[in-house]
């Protein structure tokens, strides 16, 4: 005690007053961190940054991961990435990563993810159509599935059986825009189109109540499709200049302009949320999915 209070060690704030040791916290050891946190609570229905996605984690979870185990430009990797909540945190806390996932779905949420939250930050996407011939390959190797998913993700659209079962009766995505109004979509991915697939999804979208339709097709439509398409007239929505009721999309156009391809007044983020903007500490150069 004597060489403690020699070396200014002990306080005593006044006479009588029982004596204190001094702690300095670069001399504290601390306490390990326990493998049970339970001051992040699971994201619920109204957090602020769900996008919609099953399983996604809270980025704050990640984060103190991330702290823990990496230091800023070292690379994190995750493997089975689903909607990007790992590469968000990494970009954010300023280190290099790749992101892998299997399904286009998860690509499609991801790379909308990282534009929405960090507007200059740069990426290169491996394993998804680049281009026109691309896009035909996948759907010519008999990946229709995932070539609808892609193709959906590129106008922002939802699957059309997206946590639900069952078959998807036509409607192979949705989209969502002013207070109430719905969009659906028909992925067609062969060579064959015709007058008759524009008939079907006028059905679908009486069927479905829906204010517009969307045809995304990969192979140039006919005049006759142009046509049918046409007669289904306009859509309305109170504020907003009338849009065509039935939109024939190529995905070559969706391609390149992505939601833009499709006109929706008041496009609403009920499909899957816009990420919050966050500030970007890092740019990155490259990663592959």
């Amino acid at each position: 005690m004597q060489k403690a209070y020699e070396e200014g060690k002990v306080v005593q704030t006044g006479p009588g007053k029982v004596p204190r040791f001094k702690r300095y916290l670069d001399e504290q050891e601390g306490l390990p961190l326990s493998d049970v946190w339970t001051d992040i609570p699971p994201l619920n229905s109204q957090a602020q940054e769900r996008l919609g996605y099953p399983t996604q984690k809270p980025v704050a979870l990640l984060e103190r991961i991330l702290n823990a185990s990496s230091n800023p430009g070292d690379v994190v990797l995750d493997p089975f990435c689903g909607c990007g909540t790992t590469v968000h945190a990494a970009q954010k806390l300023g280190r290099q990563w790749i992101g892998i996932d299997i399904t286009h779905l998860a690509i499609g949420l991801i790379e909308k993810r990282l534009r929405d939250a960090f507007p200059a930050v740069q990426f290169t996407t491996h394993g998804v159509p680049q281009d026109i011939h691309a896009a035909r390959d996948l759907a010519a190797r008999g990946k229709y599935h995932e070539f609808e998913k892609w193709a959906l993700s590129l106008i922002a659209a939802q699957p059309g059986n997206f946590g639900k079962k069952g078959a998807d009766r036509g409607l192979d995505g949705r989209l969502y825009f002013g207070k109430t109004g719905l969009g659906v979509v028909s992925v067609k991915a062969g060579d064959n189109v015709g007058v008759s697939m524009i008939r079907d999804l006028k059905g679908v979208i009486g069927r479905e109540k829906a204010g517009i339709g969307v045809f995304l097709t990969l192979t140039e439509p006919t005049k006759p499709m142009v046509t049918e398409a046409a007669s289904a007239g306009l859509h309305e929505e109170p504020g907003f200049a009338p849009v065509p009721r039935l939109q024939i999309v190529t995905v070559e156009q969706a391609m390149q302009l992505r939601e833009r391809a499709v006109h929706l007044p008041a496009r609403r983020e009920d499909t899957f949320r816009r990420a919050a903007r966050e500030e970007d500490r890092g740019a990155q150069g490259a990663f592959d999915l």
